[in-house]
């Protein structure tokens, strides 16, 4: 990603290069891989059935204990929160909020010994796919405090001090909201602006402006990331804060609307000579992005959880209407065109929850590093809901693309289908958009390789350096090469196991996924053999690698997921028949990333940009009036005092 032009520079912003913006990135990513990882195992060509095989389960208690919250947390959303109202009046009832409270659902992912339920990351997961069904914009209000909000950092990185002043409150009465993004910061975080100065040893001083801060306008506490500036003795860096919301100098000046997630309370904070005391800092120093990234490992797994709830009810509402609406003689549903989208949505819908439940038991059982699992979960999930909402709209026609209170209005039941095409759109650009998500998945994909033979491509290392790592490399592939030319993948009664008697054969699709596992390193490390230095430019390359790995990841879910439901439920044949379908559509989907990898049209994609940036085709906008306002592309965010009213207003 570019550095900004001269001219478009926000006054305040950092100017940032684009090697030093890369590298603030690669210092807050985790280094080491001190457990094993299944996903990254697959994209080195090895496929480890053994790490979630045979599946991982919950303990009984603490199953029982989430079974009982979700029963509560049923009836709750059927009673008491009206999804069309928050669609309507684009706000979460004060009471609606305080039911929750009551409810604990503020405190899923809290212990229990600071006043909170202490679910599992399994039953947290069912809890916001069940609310997300009743209103998204609730189970976002969830999410945001509890995934990325100030619980999950205290969690891994607060002192006792700090978990102790702060997590009875957040588990009971206090909502929070995590403060990254900037008007002109994205997922350039080298570019942050927000100024945290020292006032003495006991304080900091806050100046900056936040933007699309979800549950900003109605919390109390606040997780803000802040830059401390560079001193003698103090290498400073972004850090990270929990700050009280009501503090003199924070202001909530814009409560933002959007296309979707309508009752979301997103906004624009500004802070302006906050003190802050030292003792609310978390972590060192310069080590803000680390505790942010490290948090979205599991608080990710979040926003799957809530796609997972959508395909369930796309299939529910796919089901009901197609079995009674007719055309020509037969309900649609019968005919092939239509057949095969239900099909999709219920193959698909079980996979999703695959990969959902197993990446959360990993979580849970901390035996192994799930960073790219939970990262393959967001973007695989985002994606495909938003593919199975569009084929639900499609199902349903027009009444898909009209609205749930004007079907009531005369007369039919009100299916809300484009409410939540427009509330799953912005799954895909939350928490990382999909881009974005495919270079960190594949920056951890390569690791190994960069570990080994990244001294060569690094045009900073000196020759005698590119010599050592020559050698080192030289001996890695030595040994890994050949482990990549044949595998289990091509003994035909392999995985057996998965083709008991009586049920579909799902041993050839595992057989299938070690193939192409192996396929796809071979790929990545011709890929890096021809492009080194300037792999990390190729980023439609780096793309579908990410996204075959997310369709073996998914396969491998999918088919574990029919295995553990055939020997503990009475429809595991059912479950082997949607692995089974689910499978066999994700190989036509791989088999045409992998034709993609090195058949496409991305160095003419880039030649045809270059021309649109540059104006040669502007001949071809002709013809058109355009309906945006004017202003600039990028609000000015210089630090100064707030010009606008407060709109904080936190639930009471």
């Amino acid at each position: 990603m570019s550095a900004p032009h001269a001219h478009n520079q926000p006054p305040g912003q950092p100017k940032v290069t684009e090697r030093e913006a890369r590298r603030v990135a690669e210092d807050a990513r985790e280094q080491d891989w001190r457990k094993p990882s299944f996903a990254k195992e697959l994209f080195l060509g090895r496929f480890r059935l053994d790490l979630i095989h045979p599946h991982p389960m919950p303990p009984t208690e603490d199953a029982e204990r989430g079974e009982a919250f979700l029963a509560g947390l049923r009836a709750f959303c059927e009673n008491e929160i009206d999804g069309a109202r928050i669609e309507r009046e684009d706000r979460i009832p004060d009471e609606t909020v305080n039911g929750l409270k009551e409810l604990g659902a503020l405190g899923m992912k809290i212990d229990r010994k600071y006043g909170g339920l202490g679910l599992t990351q399994v039953y947290y997961n069912k809890a916001l796919a069940l609310v997300g069904s009743a209103s998204p914009a609730i189970g976002a209000l969830l999410s945001a405090h509890q995934s990325i909000g100030v619980p999950q950092p205290l969690k891994l990185f607060g002192t006792q001090e700090q978990k102790d002043a702060f997590l009875p409150r957040l588990a009971r009465t206090d909502i929070s909201a995590f403060l990254l993004t900037e008007p002109d910061v994205g997922s350039d975080p080298a570019r942050l602006a927000t100024s945290a100065v020292p006032d003495g040893d006991d304080a900091y001083i806050l100046d900056g402006v936040k933007l699309w801060t979800t549950n900003g306008v109605v919390a109390d506490l606040l997780v803000v990331m802040a830059r401390v500036p560079r001193t003698d003795g103090n290498k400073g860096g972004i850090t990270a804060f929990v700050v009280e919301a009501d503090s003199p100098g924070v202001t909530v000046e814009h409560r933002n609307a959007f296309m979707g997630l309508r009752g979301l309370e997103n906004g624009v904070t500004r802070f302006h000579q906050v003190r802050v005391p030292a003792a609310n800092r978390i972590g060192p120093e310069g080590a803000g992005l680390k505790i942010a990234l490290t948090t979205l490992n599991t608080g990710r797994l979040s926003l799957p959880a809530m796609c997972v709830g959508a395909g369930k009810w796309c299939l529910k509402i796919a089901r009901e209407w197609s079995a009674v609406r007719e055309q020509w003689g037969k309900p649609v549903a019968h005919h092939e065109a239509v057949g095969s989208k239900i099909s999709f949505i219920a193959a698909t819908t079980f996979a999703l929850e695959a990969v959902l439940d197993l990446s959360s038991q990993m979580a849970d059982e901390d035996r192994n590093d799930i960073r790219i699992e939970a990262a393959l979960a967001k973007l695989y999930g985002s994606e495909m809901a938003w593919l199975m909402a569009d084929e639900l709209v499609q199902i349903r026609g027009g009444r898909g693309f009209e609205t749930a209170d004007s079907l009531a209005a005369r007369g039919e039941r009100a299916v809300p289908a484009e409410q939540i095409l427009r509330d799953l759109r912005i799954n895909r650009i939350f928490e990382g958009s999909t881009e974005i998500m495919h270079l960190l998945i594949a920056r951890e994909a390569v690791d190994a390789h960069l570990k080994v033979a990244g001294d060569i491509i690094d045009p900073d290392k000196s020759l005698s350096d590119k010599a050592k790592a020559g050698v080192q490399a030289t001996g890695f592939y030595a040994r890994w090469l050949p482990k990549l030319v044949t595998g289990p993948g091509q003994l035909p009664r392999t995985y057996s196991e998965f083709h008991p008697d009586g049920h579909t054969d799902l041993s050839g699709h595992l057989r299938y996924v070690e193939r192409t596992s192996r396929k796809l390193a071979r790929s990545t490390f011709y890929a890096m053999s021809r492009w080194q230095g300037r792999m990390e430019t190729k980023q439609g390359f780096l793309g579908r690698i990410v996204d075959i790995g997310a369709e073996l990841f998914a396969m491998s879910a999918a088919c574990v997921r029919a295995e553990l439901l055939r020997t503990t439920e009475e429809y595991g044949r059912e479950a082997y028949q949607l692995a089974d379908a689910f499978c066999r559509q994700s190989r036509i989907r791989t088999e045409e990333l992998l034709n993609r990898l090195w058949t496409n049209t991305d160095d003419l994609d880039h030649k045809v940009v270059k021309g649109v940036l540059s104006g040669t085709y502007t001949w071809l906008e002709r013809g058109i009036v355009d309906p945006s306002g004017d202003g600039p592309w990028i609000a000015d965010a210089t630090p100064g005092p707030a010009k606008n009213d407060n709109v904080h207003h936190p639930v009471r």
